[in-house]
């Protein structure tokens, strides 16, 4: 994604629409200031899999989830 397109309110919306198709429980979990915006493009990436995948097993749910895990902040 072009980086002039990157914007913080983008970032946020990929990352709460996530925890929604997730159907994360514990939605504190998925609340955007945790995660790094330096991996916007990893996020994007994901969240265009999501999309694209739609219904997904409790085995890729938690892929997904563990995957988010590597881009919250320390």
């Amino acid at each position: 994604m072009n980086s002039e397109n990157q914007t913080q309110e983008k970032f946020n919306q990929m990352i709460e629409e996530m925890g929604k198709m997730l159907k994360v429980v514990n939605s504190s979990l998925m609340d955007p200031k945790d995660y790094d915006f330096e991996k916007y493009d990893e996020i994007e990436e994901l969240y265009d899999l999501l999309n694209h995948k739609g219904k997904l097993t409790v085995a890729e749910t938690n892929a997904f989830i563990d995957e988010l895990k590597k881009y919250r902040k320390q």
